[in-house]
């Protein structure tokens, strides 16, 4: 798929789509989304945490899932609104956590990041890892020039990941989202939040990936979301 812009009299073409890629660290693959991911990710998306701060369908049930898998995940990617990528262990290929790019602006050449962690995954920083691959991959084999993130004000955590790969608070979209909250009775209940607005740019990564490895690797927080 191709978009075409004329500026000053002059075509521009660009492509609208990302390749069907996958994307290797040391310790992760991001790859697309297959039916062997669906019973873990099930799971994943019915963790609290997950439900809390994201507005996935809850409880999320086989048929989310399978429709995630060969419909909607598909889809992003050639519909050109970004792409969905698993992100697996190298060593287990166990799926440990999601990062997704959606609000792709292909003439700004410009996307959002959004990434969850997976309960059993949390604590060994694999969401600054699986970002950080992805925005490497973007700035320099893609060409894109900048990456949002978007925060809940209490996703703390989050916001975490978002400062470790050098992005910088842009400001506050006030009462922009709906996130959810546990009742008492152990039910949810819908809640309006701010969202943090964080951007990367090329130069923001300069240095970022040699320093988390001086400060020991990428983390021992609890990255989620």
């Amino acid at each position: 798929m191709l978009c075409i812009y004329t500026v000053f009299g002059m075509e521009l073409r660009m492509t609208s789509t990302f390749p069907d890629i996958s994307i290797s660290t040391d310790r992760l693959v991001l790859r697309p989304f297959d039916m062997a991911d669906i019973p873990a990710y099930i799971e994943m998306m019915n963790d609290e945490l997950v439900t809390a701060w994201t507005d996935a369908p809850h409880p999320y049930t086989q048929v989310d899932a399978e429709r995630w898998v060969r419909r909607i995940a598909p889809a992003h990617r050639t519909k050109g609104d970004g792409i969905a990528l698993a992100v697996t262990e190298f060593l287990t290929q166990r799926l440990v956590g999601s990062v997704r790019l959606r609000n792709t602006d292909w003439r700004t050449l410009s996307t959002e990041a959004a990434y969850i962690t997976a309960p059993w995954a949390r604590g060994e920083g694999y969401a600054t890892e699986s970002v950080l691959a992805v925005a490497q991959w973007l700035f320099r084999d893609q060409g894109f020039e900048r990456i949002e993130l978007r925060t809940a004000a209490d996703n703390t955590a989050s916001q975490q990941v978002a400062q470790k790969l050098g992005c910088i608070s842009e400001g506050v979209l006030r009462n922009a989202r709906i996130a959810r909250s546990q009742t008492e009775d152990g039910g949810w209940t819908d809640i309006r939040t701010d969202l943090i607005v964080w951007g990367l740019l090329p130069e923001d990564l300069e240095g970022v990936a040699e320093q988390l490895a001086d400060a020991g690797g990428y983390g021992t927080y609890n990255d989620w979301n």
